[in-house]
């Protein structure tokens, strides 16, 4: 059930998209590169919040189970975060780059 609620909500903001396919300025066509762009940022945000989110549970989870490795761990999660939030900043940086 909770599968198609989600298809109807996608589905439904596809639908409500449509009218910015249908207005172009001047005559011309409408340029798909901000939407493509928006949905890009959109993709890379969601994924790498439920990465961090993953990594910080893994992380509280081993620490509780074996507390004397808590340095090893806190350093290794520390370098996965910086990792995972340059995905969304890159993708940032590229955003503003390419839509103009």
């Amino acid at each position: 059930m909770r599968k198609l609620q989600y298809f109807f909500m996608t589905l439904s903001a596809l639908f409500l998209a449509a009218p910015a396919f249908a207005q172009s300025g001047g005559g011309g066509s409408a340029s798909l590169v901000p939407i493509g762009a928006g949905i890009g940022m959109g993709i890379a945000s969601g994924l790498c919040g439920i990465g961090q989110g993953r990594a910080a549970g893994s992380a509280t989870e081993a620490i509780a189970r074996n507390p004397g490795a808590r340095a090893g761990i806190m350093t290794m999660l520390m370098l996965g975060l910086a990792f995972m939030e340059s995905l969304a900043l890159f993708t940032l940086i590229i955003v503003f780059v390419k839509v103009k």
